[in-house]
C-alpha cells in the first residue's frame, strides 16, 4: 500500500499497530510499503527523522468463505440466477465460473447473486474474488444441455387432473418441474429404471386440472411401455 501526504522524505519506519512494515519505495509526498499480517482495524503511521505522523485507520479484511451454492447447475447458454451464501462476501468484486469472470449483486455479507455465463456443457470450479482473497466452492458447477422429451404415456388425461404421467427422452435426470400447455404439473419424479438399465431416466407427473378444449385422441396401444 501507499502513503500520501507531506513530509515523508527518509522515512524511517511504518506501523500498523504494533507491527512494522517494509519500505519498498519512498519520496518527499510518497511512502511504499508491504503491509504485516494483521486483523481488525488498526493505525497506520509513517515516522521520519522529524516526528511521526497522524494514524489513519487500516482495515483488514478477511477472506470469503462460501457455504452454499443454489442453484449447483445451470444451462449452456447462460442466464441462470445463482445465489452464493457464506461469510466475508460484502467485498465480492467478482464470481468466476471456470475461466468466466461475471460481476456479481451483493445481498449481504453472507449473500450474493450472480448470473451464470454461457460455456460449453461440463463442470467447472466457481471462484469467488473479494478484498481479503479468494474462496473456491466445494463443489464444481455444471453447465447442462435443455432437455429433450421423445415420447409421453398415456396420451391423455381427465380434465380434472391427477392422470399419472411418463416421460422419456434425453438428460432428463435434473428435471425439476413439468408443465401442460403452461400450467405446472406437481409431484415430478425421476425414478431410476428398476430392470432395464438401457432406457433414459423417466419423469413422472401428476396432470393439472385443465378444460377440454378438444376431443382427445383415442389411446394408442402398444407405443409405450416399460
Amino acid at each position: 500500500m501507499t502513503f500520501t501526504g507531506t513530509g515523508l522524505a527518509d522515512a524511517t519506519v511504518v506501523h500498523f499497530g504494533n507491527k512494522s512494515a517494509a519500505i519498498t519505495a519512498n519520496t518527499p509526498t510518497s511512502v511504499s510499503v508491504v503491509a504485516p499480517s494483521g486483523a481488525g482495524v488498526v493505525d497506520a503511521t509513517v515516522s521520519t527523522p522529524g516526528g511521526t505522523s497522524n494514524p489513519e485507520p487500516f482495515y483488514y479484511v478477511p477472506p470469503p468463505v462460501i457455504v452454499a451454492v443454489v442453484p449447483s447447475s445451470g444451462p449452456v447458454a447462460g442466464g441462470g440466477t445463482v445465489t452464493v451464501t457464506g461469510r466475508g462476501l460484502a467485498t465480492t468484486t467478482s464470481v468466476a465460473f471456470g475461466a468466466t469472470e461475471v460481476t456479481p449483486t451483493v445481498v449481504s455479507d453472507s449473500e450474493l447473486t450472480v448470473v451464470s455465463p454461457a460455456h460449453a456443457t461440463g463442470s467447472v470450479s466457481l471462484v469467488v474474488t473479494a478484498l481479503g482473497g479468494t474462496a473456491t466452492a466445494s463443489d464444481t458447477f455444471d453447465f447442462v444441455d435443455a432437455p429433450t422429451a421423445t415420447g409421453f404415456s398415456p396420451l391423455t388425461g381427465l380434465p380434472a387432473g391427477g392422470t399419472l404421467v411418463g416421460i422419456t427422452g434425453t438428460l432428463l435426470l435434473t428435471t425439476t418441474g413439468v408443465t401442460f400447455g403452461g400450467v405446472p404439473a406437481t409431484s415430478p419424479c425421476c425414478p431410476t429404471p428398476r430392470s432395464r438399465p438401457s432406457l433414459p431416466p423417466i419423469p413422472w407427473a401428476r396432470s393439472p386440472s385443465r378444460s377440454p378444449l378438444r376431443a382427445a385422441p383415442p389411446p394408442r396401444p402398444g407405443c409405450f411401455s416399460i
